[in-house]
């Protein structure tokens, strides 16, 4: 991070995993933040809701006139134009839009009969890999714990109801590979993936608002010591902070609360 923002983490308001009504939105979190943030820090932010983007970019993709989730980042003009360009093959030299997104749509035009995959599934991981590449240690660990999460929930659900698990994983790393190719009843990743026996038990959960809740607490808790042992690393470096974690737990409470982890797989799963 390039700017300390203590005063404006201080006037967050306070959430908790009991807060049944919550009246602080996504978009008030964005709208909160914007004013007071850096150029480069704008751009951490905006990794988050590149979700809705993506939801966007599909909507118009099949109809240009649909309408948009106005919680991205663009507009509806912006992508259309975006989408118009890229389908007549222009270059685009304007670095506006990221580039997974270039390449996603350029995909798309291009893409034949032949292709056997869901767009959904294939934006998806383009998005989480891209996110995933992020310099900010905390964002990028924040996308990776979501992807694995989400995949390992959907393979156990599809093993359950006996489905061809390799076609509904999302993504290229090493646990994505061992759910697709793995027989084993923890598909080799005991040791690899800590939180696996947790996940186990949540997806045995059949009350699916228990469910989420187990969701929500796992998350939770992955944000709770994330930003622990990063603002106890802070403290050692002359409390001189330097990634998101700074926002401190009020902020990455937010990011929880506002389920900025969400996939097509993890949909299913739930």
């Amino acid at each position: 991070m390039s700017k300390y923002y203590y005063y404006l983490v201080a006037g967050l308001p306070e959430l908790t995993l009991e807060d049944s009504k919550l009246s602080y939105t996504v978009a008030d979190f964005k709208a909160e933040l914007y004013p007071d943030l850096s150029d480069k820090d704008r751009k951490l932010i905006d990794l988050f809701y590149l979700k809705f983007d993506n939801a966007n970019v599909l909507k118009l993709l099949k109809d240009k006139d649909a309408t948009i989730d106005p919680r991205g980042n663009y507009s509806a003009e912006e992508l259309a134009e975006f989408i118009s360009s890229l389908k007549e093959g222009d270059e685009i030299v304007d670095a506006m839009f990221p580039s997974y997104l270039s390449t996603f749509i350029s995909e798309y035009f291009n893409a034949t009969a032949e292709d056997d995959f869901l767009h959904e599934d294939r934006l998806a991981a383009l998005y989480y890999e891209y996110a995933m590449k992020c310099k900010n240690k905390f964002v990028s660990s924040w996308f990776a714990f979501n992807l694995t999460m989400n995949n390992i929930l959907v393979a156990l659900t599809a093993r359950k109801f006996k489905m061809d698990i390799a076609p509904l994983i999302v993504g290229d790393t090493e646990v994505c590979e061992a759910l697709r190719t793995s027989g084993a009843r923890d598909f080799g990743l005991t040791g690899e993936v800590d939180f696996l026996d947790q996940l186990v038990k949540i997806s045995e959960t059949e009350e699916l608002v228990e469910r989420e809740k187990k969701i929500d607490q796992l998350r939770w808790n992955w944000m709770e010591e994330a930003t622990f042992f990063q603002k106890a690393a802070t403290w050692r470096q002359d409390a001189n902070p330097k990634n998101l974690s700074q926002f401190g737990s009020k902020s990455a409470t937010r990011l929880r609360e506002a389920g900025f982890a969400s996939n097509r797989a993890s949909a299913m799963a739930r």
